[in-house]
């Protein structure tokens, strides 16, 4: 089961990066969602409804969860349920930057099951399922530890702030790029050696991303340390920490009241 739903989520995921990018440097009509959720675009509408036309005609007991549709209750008594977001990065993609995604993953119970990250502006396809390794391009990836001290770690300045850290912020190197599953997958492809999140995480950001860097030797979790659930009632996860074992260990022990609250 899990990899014929990795094959649907792979095909899904290429036809949706070939409509994005008709619109990609195209100046695609975008406005601000209200209670500032930020901003959405005719793209990303369009690549929703070929998704979920595509995805529920495949799966019609399936349930679903997108950032750009309606929640429906009824996906929490679903076996399984698509999690997904239609363009990850859309302030880059808006931008004409390459550095956005489509997110595609399916949660079985609350765990993720299948997982793909699409980069069609890069030629970038990550993927994983829950009984097999992790893939770039079909090729295993395998994610690079290291100490916390001088951690590249992908992260937004906030989460340098003294309030979420026990004692000193460790001197790690911070980067960010515009799409969190994407930096989920950086780590799995061992690019970067973390990625930290001190803000609540939308499940549809980090499904798919939190499986591929699992598959490929990492450990996913809240910043409490406890283990990420998916298909939940908020759709909200408590922040996110992801590397390999090791530099895990250190960054909860190191993460505050502030942030493991």
């Amino acid at each position: 089961m899990p990899a014929s739903d990795l094959d649907l989520l792979t095909d899904a995921a290429r036809e949706a990066g070939e409509i994005a990018l008709r619109f990609w440097r195209k100046d695609p009509q975008a406005w601000e969602k209200s209670d500032g959720a930020g901003p959405v675009s005719e793209a990303d509408l369009a690549v929703n409804a070929h998704l979920e036309q595509v995805l529920r005609a495949a799966r019609p007991h399936y349930g679903w969860l997108s950032e750009e549709s309606a929640d429906e209750p009824a996906r929490l008594d679903a076996e399984h349920c698509f999690i997904l977001d239609p363009i990850d990065g859309t302030r880059a993609f808006l931008a004409g930057q390459d550095g956005f995604s489509h997110s595609l993953a399916i949660a079985t119970g609350n765990r993720i099951t299948a997982a793909v990250v699409h980069l069609p502006a890069r030629g970038l396809t990550y993927l994983a399922h829950s009984e097999g390794p992790a893939l770039l391009n079909g090729k295993p990836m395998t994610p690079a530890d290291s100490a916390l001290d001088g951690a590249r770690v992908l992260t937004g300045k906030p989460s340098l702030d003294p309030v979420f850290w026990r004692g000193v912020v460790p001197p790690v190197r911070r980067e960010f790029r515009p799409s969190l599953a994407w930096r989920l997958c950086l780590v799995a492809q061992g690019q970067f050696n973390a990625a930290l999140s001190t803000r609540a995480a939308w499940e549809w950001d980090i499904a798919a991303g939190s499986l591929i860097a699992e598959r490929a030797g990492c450990l996913a979790t809240e910043l409490s340390g406890r283990p990420l659930r998916f298909n939940t009632a908020r759709a909200l996860c408590d922040g996110l920490v992801v590397a390999p074992p090791g530099l895990h260990r250190q960054m909860i022990a190191g993460l505050g009241p502030a942030g493991s609250a």
